[in-house]
C-alpha cells in the first residue's frame, strides 16, 4: 500500500524549502501539500476561531500544487487531517524552516507548532529545519535528510511524540553527525527598531538573533547544531514539570488547607 504523507510548513506554500521537501519525499509517499497562503514564521500553535478558514487549489506553472490556506500551520494541520486528505496520513512533515528552530525559540515556532498539532492528532509527525536564513540556502542535504528521518520514523512510529530535527548549513560532507538531543535554553535575543512613518506615528520592528546561555548544555539541541550537527529532538506537547508536581502540592497543602 503507498504511503500518504501530508506536508505543510510556517514559510508559505510556495517556499522553496517545502518545494525541497517534496521533491525528495514524493519519491516514497504520495504527498498531499497543505500550507499557508503566505508566511506565517513565529506564530506559534495559533489556530482561527474568529473568521472562516479559506482554503483555495494553488497552482505553479500551472499546475496543481496544493492547498493554500488561509490561516497558520497549526490550521493546516487541522484542516488538512479531517478534511484535505481524503484518507489517513501516515506521517506529517513540516519545513523545510529557514532558520532553526531550537532552544526556546521552539515555543514560537509555526514550523514546529505544525508537527506538533500532529502528534495531538495521533500522526507521527517531523518539524525540518535548516540552520540559515540566506535567500538563496541551499535546501537539497537537509531534504534528503528528511527522507531518511521519515522512513526512520515509520520503522517505529511515535504517534504521541514530534521530531524536531536542525540540519546545519555547511556542505554535506562536513556534516559532523547525527544526535539525539535535548530542548536547550537559546532564545532570541530581542531588540526594537523604532521608526516613525510619514504622519509621525511611531512602530516597531522586533529583531535579534538567538544566543546561547553562557551555561548552556553542551548536549542541547543548539549547542549541538553550532558544532555542525544534526540534531533530533522529541518534543511534547505537555509542558507540565512533572519533577515539580510533589514538592508543589506538599507546600499548596500546608498553604491552602481545602487542595
Amino acid at each position: 500500500m503507498t504511503m500518504r504523507f501530508l506536508l505543510t510548513n510556517d514559510d508559505g506554500i510556495y517556499a522553496r524549502g517545502l518545494t525541497a521537501l517534496y521533491g525528495e519525499l514524493a519519491k516514497d509517499a504520495e504527498c498531499i501539500i497543505v500550507a499557508p497562503e503566505i508566511e506565517q514564521s513565529a506564530v506559534g500553535h495559533a489556530i482561527t476561531i474568529s473568521r472562516p478558514l479559506m482554503v483555495r487549489k494553488a497552482r505553479k506553472n500551472g499546475t496543481f500544487l496544493g492547498y493554500a490556506v488561509a490561516g497558520t500551520p497549526a490550521d493546516c494541520v487541522k484542516i488538512g487531517l479531517s478534511e484535505l486528505a481524503g484518507g489517513p496520513v501516515d506521517l506529517v512533515v513540516s519545513g523545510i524552516n529557514r532558520g532553526a528552530n531550537v532552544g526556546i525559540n521552539v515555543l514560537y515556532s509555526g514550523t514546529v507548532s505544525a508537527a506538533t498539532e500532529a502528534a495531538i492528532q495521533g500522526v507521527p509527525s517531523l518539524a525540518i529545519s535548516l540552520d540559515s536564513h540566506r535567500e538563496n540556502a541551499d535546501f537539497a542535504a537537509a531534504a534528503r535528510f528528511a527522507r531518511r528521518m521519515a522512513a526512520f520514523i515509520l520503522e517505529a512510529p511515535l504517534p504521541q511524540v514530534a521530531l524536531n530535527v536542525n540540519v546545519p548549513a555547511v556542505p554535506e560532507d562536513r556534516i559532523r553527525g547525527v544526535v539525539v538531543t535535548k530542548q536547550g535554553r537559546a532564545r532570541l535575543m530581542e531588540s526594537f527598531d523604532r521608526r516613525i512613518d510619514p504622519r509621525e506615528n511611531i512602530y516597531y520592528w522586533l529583531a535579534g538573533e538567538t544566543e546561547l546561555p553562557l551555561n548552556e548544555d553542551e548536549e542541547s539541541d543548539a549547542s549541538c547544531l553550532k558544532r555542525g550537527m544534526i540534531t533530533i529532538t522529541p518534543i511534547c506537547y505537555d509542558l507540565t514539570r512533572h519533577d515539580l508536581l510533589g514538592t508543589l502540592k506538599a507546600r499548596a497543602r500546608e498553604r491552602f488547607p481545602a487542595v
